[in-house]
Order: C-alpha cells, then sequence, then structure tokens
C-alpha cells in the first residue's frame, strides 16, 4: 500500500465514511490516476476538470446499456441511469421502493441517511417488470438479489454492479473511463441539457450543497452553447481600421 492510499484510507476512516463509499472513492482515484498516467498528489484542477468533463452522451449511454452481459446487468444500468441512484443506493433498492402509483423510486438512506424520491421512468417501470417475472423464485424483497441465481434473501453487493459496468465498457469498446458513478453523473447532466432547473437536479441527486450540484454546468454542452459572448451585442464595424 502506498503512502498517499493509506493516508487517504486513514482520512476517510477518520470521518467514519461507509465501507462502500470508501471502496468508492479510493476506485475513482485509482482511475483518476490511471486516465493520466501520473500519481494523483501531481496533478492538479485542469486534470480534475478534464476527467469530469469526459461524461457519456446519450447515445454512447445506450451503447453500454445494451452492451449488457445479462439482462439482470442490463435492469441494473437502466435503473443506475433513470435514477441517478449511487451505487450503494442501487444495491438496496426493494421492489417496495418502486411507487406505481406515484410515479417514482424511493432511495432509501442515501448518503447522509436522508430518503428521497425520484422519478419512476415508465421505460424503467417496463423494464422492472420484465426482470420481475425472469426472476425464479419470485423475489420478496430485494429489486437485485444476491447470489449467483439471484435468488438469495440479500441484496447484491457493490461489486457486482462494478463487473456489470465493466463488463458492459469492454463490449462497446468506449475510451472513457465508466464506472457506475459514471451513470449517475450522466444522469444529471443529460437533465441539464434537456432544460432541468439546478436546484430540482439538487434534489433528485440528494445533494445538501447547491455547489455539489453546479458542477455540472460546466459539463453541460446546452448551457455552454446556450450563452451568448458579451462580445456578440457590440455594434462593431465590419472591418478594423488597418483595413480602411
Amino acid at each position: 500500500m502506498t503512502h498517499l492510499r493509506k493516508m487517504m484510507l486513514e482520512e476517510l476512516q477518520r470521518r467514519n465514511y461507509a465501507q462502500h463509499t470508501t471502496r468508492s472513492y479510493i476506485h475513482t482515484v485509482e482511475d483518476f490516476a490511471r486516465r493520466f498516467n501520473c500519481p494523483p498528489d501531481r496533478l492538479g484542477p485542469r486534470h480534475i476538470r478534464e476527467y469530469q468533463a469526459a461524461i457519456l452522451s446519450q447515445e454512447e449511454v445506450a451503447q453500454l446499456i445494451e452492451a449488457a452481459s445479462t439482462a439482470f446487468h442490463r435492469t441494473m444500468l437502466m435503473t443506475l441511469y433513470a435514477t441517478g441512484a449511487r451505487n450503494a443506493e442501487l444495491t438496496h433498492l426493494k421492489f417496495s421502493d418502486v411507487d406505481k402509483q406515484r410515479m417514482v423510486v424511493h432511495i432509501q438512506g442515501g448518503k447522509g441517511r436522508k430518503d428521497r424520491d425520484v422519478m419512476l421512468s415508465s421505460k424503467l417501470l417496463e423494464e422492472l417488470r420484465e426482470h420481475w417475472h425472469r426472476l425464479r423464485p419470485r423475489p420478496r424483497v430485494w429489486l437485485f438479489p444476491g447470489h449467483h441465481d439471484h435468488c438469495g434473501d440479500q441484496p447484491i453487493d457493490t461489486k457486482t454492479v462494478w463487473h456489470a459496468c465493466h463488463e458492459a465498457v469492454k463490449k462497446t469498446g468506449i475510451q472513457k473511463a465508466v464506472h457506475p458513478h459514471t451513470l449517475r453523473h450522466c444522469f444529471a447532466t443529460h437533465l441539464l441539457e434537456a432544460g432541468a432547473d439546478l436546484r430540482t437536479i439538487q434534489i433528485l441527486l440528494g445533494h445538501q450543497d447547491l455547489k455539489e450540484t453546479a458542477r455540472y454546468l460546466h459539463l453541460s454542452q446546452r448551457h455552454l452553447h446556450a450563452t451568448a459572448s458579451p462580445l456578440d451585442s457590440l455594434q462593431l464595424k465590419d472591418r478594423s481600421p488597418q483595413e480602411e
């Protein structure tokens, strides 16, 4: 274990982060370092912005979902993208969290132990219905039961979601760093590009601080191109003085 990794682990433990959160952060930093082939303590804000900006387009998300190794994995990836759920939140979803009457998915015990509701896509609802019919025996509690044949009385672990995402990326040939949290980023960025406001996205993501959500403004091409430069409002001559 490197000194830097040891320091990061100690700091995460000092802050009393859950084990799955710690594992996710470690994986992300490792991925960040691999992208630039450089130790993370030698990378700066420019690298972070570049890393964050490598978010999938909607077409690439569709490719990723279609490339899922199994129908079970396909449903997991669809649910991640449709709800913006964190990896650990996805693994603990229950069938009872899917509210067909209100068309929402109830995410319990999110970061900071706060519950929230997110929209239930009609396409996801149809996929979940098929998912339920495919499982044998029929699950009683967990949306994504564990065990090799998905019939356990405990939910899947976060490693299963990582594996599903990793296998799908390999099949697509997408040359970007993609992991389960990427689909959460895509959920937020694509909502913003579709016209959703930051406050709505903040609530859907379960962010406590709007500053966390505001970073998606930097990643949204729609907002970037929709904002005019102040130069456009100046009344200038057609030619410069040197040309006259």
